[in-house]
Parts: structure tokens; sequence; C-alpha cells
């Protein structure tokens, strides 16, 4: 089976030109080239590569491909919101192929797109759906990568492709894909080089671009990783917090026992890079009666005293068995009231595409209980190319 060349960085595409004849001296010309057409221009096809010998295009088609992992289910909700089960192939052969998810949302000033690093999760977040999911793997770098460029693809943004019906480009929007979260499945602190070595070939200006400033990494707490995170990959960051106590903590965000609240926001203190136009994003899950009181939002007021923050209220997305259930509109506006008077931004994250089981590993769960003919409906439904 040939191997896709999609997503690979500069040193993997330079391998994989010499494993077919290219002379060491050649390559660095020839990566460039084709940094261009797969990043810049999102080409699927060698041929379209005009400036690149035909010998040469022969020799890419012969052992490789541009194709990306496989899209088995789209869903478009009523908001604009865009969710993409993307399926990966198997380890090795004879095993069953592994499901990821990604989610583009559109608003008026930004696109943002929430991509997964590992496949599952192992931390077990009491809230979250993908936390009642085995992590499988990490993802690798590539796949990664993948998941920015099947946006770019399903939402028409390279350069001389229509846009997708319904996204911003009856308003001229130069750029659908303007905002990066690694929201999505898994604990991307736990997969360091892989997402370190996706976002240096995501950020890079002469392809996807874009840039770091405009990527973050959400953790739930990987203490010992967040401060390489900030040398290293110089992303923003953002730290899933949803408690003020470490007791509550341990129960929401099970990783808080190894790496309590003091710990982690110690942490966040010494984060290189921090500053008021470099802010840390503490999110906060809103879950009626467990963490939603005025007294709680005067204490993570008192916890996040004297970090570069802003505050993330996310009214929580219910999935199907959840004990939890979401605060009510006039908690939620009161909360944010105390933390909004004590000088931090706290903007309540408008709920987007519940019509479509937007929330973290819901599209996942709920296709695999679906039977083999209403996979197969699905299946036929999304394939739009």
């Amino acid at each position: 089976m040939k191997r896709s060349l999609a997503g690979l960085d500069r040193e993997a595409l330079s391998e994989a030109l010499g494993e077919i004849g290219v002379s060491e001296r050649e390559r660095k010309m020839r990566v460039s080239q084709l940094w261009n057409w797969i990043y810049f221009r999102g080409v699927r096809d060698f041929e379209a590569m005009t400036n690149v010998s035909k010998d040469l295009r022969a020799k890419l088609s012969e052992h490789f491909t541009l194709d990306r992992p496989e899209v088995v289910v789209e869903q478009v909700s009523s908001d604009g919101t865009r969710k993409w089960l993307i399926r990966l192939p198997a380890d090795t052969p004879g095993e069953k192929p592994h499901d990821i998810e990604a989610v583009y949302i559109p608003e008026s000033d930004r696109g943002t797109l929430c991509i997964s690093s590992q496949v599952g999760c192992t931390l077990n977040c009491s809230f979250c759906h993908t936390g009642t999911q085995r992590l499988v793997r990490n993802l690798h770098a590539h796949e990664i990568v993948a998941q920015v460029m099947i946006a770019r693809d399903r939402l028409g943004e390279w350069p001389g492709m229509t846009r997708a019906e319904g996204t911003a480009s009856e308003q001229g929007a130069p750029r659908l894909v303007t905002n990066l979260v690694f929201m999505g499945m898994g604990e991307p602190l736990y997969n360091y080089d892989g997402v370190k070595t996706a976002i240096a070939t995501i950020s890079d200006d002469q392809g996807i671009s874009i840039g770091k400033r405009r990527i973050t990494v959400s953790t739930s707490g990987v203490v010992p990783m967040i401060e390489p995170l900030g040398n290293d990959v110089g992303a923003m960051l953002a730290i899933s917090l949803h408690a003020t106590r470490d007791d509550l903590r341990d129960e929401l965000v099970p990783l808080n026992k190894k790496y309590p609240i003091k710990e982690l926001l110690d942490a966040c203190r010494a984060y290189p890079g921090a500053s008021n136009a470099r802010r840390i994003t503490f999110e906060y899950v809103m879950l009626k009666d467990v963490n939603d009181s005025p007294a709680e939002a005067k204490e993570l007021v008192r916890l996040l005293k004297g970090i570069p923050a802003k505050i993330n209220l996310i009214p929580f997305n219910p999935w199907p068995g959840t004990k939890y259930e979401c605060s009510d509109w006039e908690t939620i506006e009161k909360f944010s009231d105390i933390v909004f008077n004590a000088g931090y931004a706290s903007p309540v994250r408008t709920p987007r595409g519940r019509d479509i089981l937007a929330a973290c590993g819901q599209l996942k769960s709920e296709t695999q209980k679906l039977t083999a003919r209403e996979r197969m409906a699905l299946r036929a439904m999304a394939m739009t190319d």
C-alpha cells in the first residue's frame, strides 16, 4: 500500500524523496516545491505540480499518494458548525480502523477548528464524553496535520476552490480556518512530540500558515510539560480547570490527584511568554449545582490573581447517559458578572452544534452504536467529493 505524503514535516518529506533516489543535494529544493503544492495549494495529485519535473512526478505517483484519511461522516449544524468523523487506517492488517473527530466552528470574526491529538483519552474526566472511550494510541503528527487539510478540503479553502455552501465566502472572508484549538479527543501534552511537530508544520508561513498566536493547546494539567510547551512550541495555553477546590476537581478531572490546583497554577504563573497580550485561557464548564455558585466564582478570581488570564465559561453540552446538567442562564450570567467585575474577560461560549452531537467524542460513540446499514447510509450522505 502506497504511503501518503500529506501531513509530513520537511524532514519526513526529505526522507521520502531519498527513498526514491533524489540526491541529498537536490532534496532541499524539491521539499520546498512539494511543501508549496501540498500545504499552500492543497493539491491531491502529483500531476498538478507543474514546476516539478515529469520524471519526478512519475516517481512520486508510483511510490506515494497525497490522500487524506477518510471522512466517514460529515454533519452540518443549523448554526454552521461542521463536524467530521475521520477514519484512520488500522495499525496492522485485520484490526479495526480508528475514528477521530474534528469540529469547525464559524463565528463573525474567526473560524475555529477543534482537532484531536489522541484516539480516545486516558484521563476519564467525568463530564467529558471522550472520557467514556478508552485510550487507543497517540496520533502521529501527520494525522494531526491531516485534520486541518481535511477541513480546508471540505470548506473549499484552498486557492482556486469553490467555497462550501453556507460558509463565510459570501462576506469575502479571505480565510475560513483562522484559529486552531487542541480541544478535541485526547490530552495533547501526553502526545507532546506529535503535537509539537504538527504545530511546526501547520504554522509554517510557506504553507498552511496559521500563526502560533492563533493556535491554542488545551491541557487538563500535565504540569511537567507546560513549561516545555511555552519554550519549544510557543503556542497559546488553555487550562481545563472546571473547579476551584481539589476535592471537586479530583472528581471532575482525575488528573488533579497527580497535579493539584496549586501546582497547576504555579506552572501557569511561570509559563514562558505569558503576558496581558498573551493571556492563558482558563476553561470552566458550567455544571448545575456542582461548580456554579457565586462563592466559587469569587474563589476562582482569588486563585487566578497574578496570572494574565481570561476565563471561558462553557455551558455544558449534554450527552446521553451523563449525570450532569447545564447551569441555567441566570446562574451563568451571575457567575460571569463576578468574574468580569474582578477585571477578567469572561466570555460565555455560545453552545454550538447541539443538533449534530458536537460535544467532544459524541459523534464517534453514536456512530459506533449504529447498525451496519445505518452506518452505510450516513457514509453515503457524507460523501460529497
